[in-house]
C-alpha cells in the first residue's frame, strides 16, 4: 500500500485536493469533529482536565475555542487527549485499506507528529496566501487568535516543503489540480 500525505498551510485546500485521487482518504479533521460529537470517553477526560470550558456532552466547537483562547497550554492539554484516540482511528482506517493500492493522508499536523514512514510519499500543498486568507475568512467559526495558535503548531513552509517529494500548485481551479494530481499519480505508481 502507498501511503500519500498531504502537508501544507491551514487552509491550503488538502482536504479538496486528497478527494482527487480517487482513493480511500484519513481526514483527521472529520475524526477529530466525530470524536467531539460521539465519544464520551474523551468529553470525560477533557472535563477533568479543562472542567471550566467543557459543560456537558457532546463537545462544542465554541467551548474548544474558549479554552484556547483563554489559555495557549489548552492546546496542547486538548491535543494530548484527543491525538491518540485520532492516531487509534488512523490505525483502523489503515488495517481495513491495508490491501488497496492507495490511501491518502488528510493529517494537519503530519510530520509534526511524527505520523510519517520512510516510504510514504508527502505531497505539499502549495496555495497563494491571499487565497488562503480568503478561504479561511470564510470558515463557520474562524477566530484569529485561534489562527495564529494553530498556525504556531506548524512547522516552517521550507520545512514542510523539503520533506515533501512532490508540490501540488493549489489555485482551486479543479481541472488544472486534477491535472496535477494525475501527474503526481503516474509517477508515485509506475
Amino acid at each position: 500500500m502507498i501511503r500519500v500525505a498531504l502537508v501544507g498551510k491551514i487552509g491550503s485546500g488538502k482536504t479538496f485536493i486528497s478527494e482527487l485521487f480517487g482513493y480511500p482518504v484519513f481526514n483527521a479533521d472529520k475524526i477529530v469533529s466525530k470524536i467531539y460529537a460521539e465519544d464520551k470517553k474523551i468529553y470525560k477526560k477533557l472535563k477533568k482536565q479543562l472542567p471550566n470550558f467543557f459543560l456537558n456532552f457532546p463537545i462544542k466547537k465554541k467551548e474548544l475555542i474558549k479554552a484556547i483562547e483563554e489559555n495557549k497550554k489548552n492546546i496542547k492539554i486538548i491535543s494530548s487527549i484527543v491525538h491518540p484516540e485520532v492516531r487509534k482511528n488512523l490505525n483502523i482506517f489503515l488495517k481495513k485499506n491495508k490491501k488497496k493500492k492507495l490511501v491518502v493522508l488528510d493529517i494537519p499536523l503530519f510530520l509534526e507528529n511524527k505520523l510519517n514512514k520512510i516510504n510514504d510519499k508527502i505531497i505539499f500543498v502549495d496555495s497563494k496566501t491571499s487565497d488562503i486568507s480568503k478561504r479561511i475568512k470564510t470558515r463557520e467559526n474562524f477566530n484569529k487568535k485561534i489562527f495564529e495558535r494553530l498556525k504556531n503548531l506548524q512547522y516552517s513552509i521550507n520545512k514542510k516543503k523539503k520533506s515533501s517529494s512532490f508540490i501540488i500548485k493549489n489555485n482551486f481551479k479543479k481541472n488544472l489540480v486534477k491535472k496535477a494530481v494525475k501527474d503526481i499519480m503516474d509517477k508515485i505508481t509506475q
